[in-house]
């Protein structure tokens, strides 16, 4: 367990890397990664958490939506992993939103998303999976995806940054 791996920070060049798809599920690597990175990221209180941000540049992303100190409205759900994801259709509909991230510590921004989303991906079982998302759970995904593309929400924000304690 690598409960205390250290989250990289923006000015790391991983973060601006784009992340190199996953060909073996089941490589115990992999799977372990995917346990560390969930730990990692109710430790930090996340909703979420991408591997290149604890340096690992693969394509695996953890979707862990619940109500926290962070997030106080989020909905419940079980934590996921989406291996090598992408999106294959999205609304025309976007929402702005406050966002901030495990990697740019206290800082926050409003972005904008598409508000509903269609993502193909791989289960950490290796199970194919095309589901469609909406709100703040499509808001995660389309957040951790960018990490997969060396895409930080600074990027995305219109007006300054502010500063935030959580």
């Amino acid at each position: 367990m690598i409960i205390n791996k250290e989250i990289l920070q923006i000015g790391n060049p991983i973060l601006r890397k784009i992340a190199t798809e996953i060909s073996d599920i089941d490589n115990p690597q992999i799977q372990t990664l995917i346990d560390d990175l969930i730990l990692i990221t109710k430790k930090n209180y996340g909703v979420g958490i991408a591997a290149p941000q604890i340096g690992k540049s693969c394509r695996l992303m953890i979707i862990a939506s619940y109500p926290n100190i962070r997030y106080p409205d989020a909905p419940l759900m079980q934590p996921m992993a989406m291996i090598n994801p992408r999106i294959i259709n999205h609304s025309e509909e976007v929402v702005e939103a406050m966002e901030g991230c495990l990697s740019v510590k206290q800082k926050r921004g409003r972005v904008t998303r598409y508000r509903d989303i269609t993502v193909e991906y791989l289960t950490r079982n290796g199970d194919y999976q095309r589901k469609e998302y909406n709100n703040f759970v499509a808001r995660i995904i389309q957040h951790e995806l960018d990490h997969l593309n060396g895409i930080l929400f600074v990027d995305h924000v219109q007006d300054e940054l502010i500063n935030s304690e959580v």
